[in-house]
């Protein structure tokens, strides 16, 4: 069997021009080639239609990372683009606020077990930042639990390898926990007891929570007088409308959504109990111009009105599964050491090599 060699060769001029000026040459480091084989797999993309994308030499790609996440109905689905371009006839940041902060706010609260309010943000960094913030205010205490990646402010990064630039202050402020590992949690409890503000973590990544673990989790953090915070800028409206909350009935005080919720364009919110956000509202500052952007609010209502009305979630999960199904049936065929593993609306495909280690050539053959 013969495979057709791509040609990347407008890819790679653009890389090489980029570099020259941009910091690591992109805006998203999960975009860039730093985490594929250089010349293998493409580095820019053109457009995007369904659930197909086109590089900037013509090669055509089913696109299995759905714009990083961000894209749940596919590019240029026709109910949202009709709603963002209806929008943008009539404006997209007025200088007062705009009705649809206020639809899309009740929708939430109507579709998110945990949501009573809302507050809009622009990316999930910003929108766990806020997060954090409003767990730090409501709970007069400092420091945070947190899983796996949440951002790259400087709350999230002070525990990393990459956080200079960050203040000291802040590194004792912040402790990692192990997904599944709720001891670890009881001793970070322990060793900072009476100083923690909250947990956050995503309630599901790769592996299912075990042993109740999300729900001992929860009876720990109101134990200690901690918040639990849900991250879910990926769970969201993919699990289920009310999210990964809903799916495993784990209703935390706080969440935060985004990716998905606007099907492609920036949007992500923070939601939680009203007491909370009553109780700060007067004693932190989160404002932001692009918050209440009319294109964004507009592609959101009409993106969760086809979530709704079509049942994507199901489809998605169909998917997923036929995705899993396939691709581990196809590795065990040719003998192949890759797997599709994670749960069917968030999957994720492991490639190792002899030694057992992840092998970025082998990933890359298969893109």
């Amino acid at each position: 069997m013969s495979v057709k060699k791509r040609s990347l060769k407008k890819s790679l001029a653009y890389w090489n021009r980029a570099v020259k000026v941009i910091m690591d040459g992109t805006q998203l480091y999960s975009k860039g080639p730093m985490i594929n084989v250089f010349g293998v797999a493409p580095t820019y993309l053109q457009k995007g239609k369904g659930g197909y994308v086109w590089d900037v030499d013509g090669n055509k790609y089913i696109d299995y990372t759905s714009g990083v996440g961000s894209v749940i109905l596919g590019y240029g689905y026709p109910d949202v683009k009709k709603a963002i371009i209806k929008q943008l006839e009539e404006g997209s940041n007025l200088g007062l606020i705009h009705p649809l902060e206020v639809e899309l706010a009740e929708t939430l609260c109507k579709i998110i077990p945990c949501a009573e309010m809302v507050r809009f943000l622009k990316t999930g960094s910003d929108a766990c930042a806020a997060a954090v913030r409003i767990a730090r205010a409501y709970t007069e205490k400092e420091v945070i639990i947190k899983g796996e990646y949440h951002g790259w402010h400087d709350w999230a990064m002070a525990r990393s390898k990459r956080r200079a630039g960050i203040p000291k202050a802040l590194y004792d402020t912040v402790y990692y926990a192990e997904y599944n590992n709720l001891n670890e949690y009881k001793e970070i409890f322990s060793k900072k007891k009476g100083e923690v503000a909250a947990v956050i973590l995503e309630p599901v990544q790769l592996v299912p929570p075990e042993n109740n673990f999300l729900e001992n989790l929860k009876d720990l953090c109101k134990e200690n007088k901690a918040l639990l915070i849900f991250d879910e800028v990926v769970t969201g409206f993919r699990f289920g409308l009310g999210g990964a909350q809903k799916f495993f009935n784990v209703i935390p005080d706080l969440a935060v959504f985004g990716k998905g919720i606007a099907n492609g364009m920036p949007l992500s919110a923070v939601v939680g109990r009203r007491e909370i956000f009553e109780k700060v509202k007067d004693k932190i500052f989160i404002s932001t111009t692009f918050g209440g952007e009319m294109l964004s609010l507009a592609s959101a209502l009409a993106n969760i009105k086809v979530l709704k009305s079509k049942n994507v979630v199901k489809r998605i999960w169909k998917l997923g599964e036929k995705l899993q199904n396939g691709t581990n049936k196809i590795a065990e065929k040719i003998g192949i050491d890759f797997k599709c593993i994670g749960y069917p609306p968030r999957v994720y495909i492991t490639y190792k090599n002899e030694k057992g280690e992840e092998d970025v050539i082998i990933k890359s053959i298969f893109l």
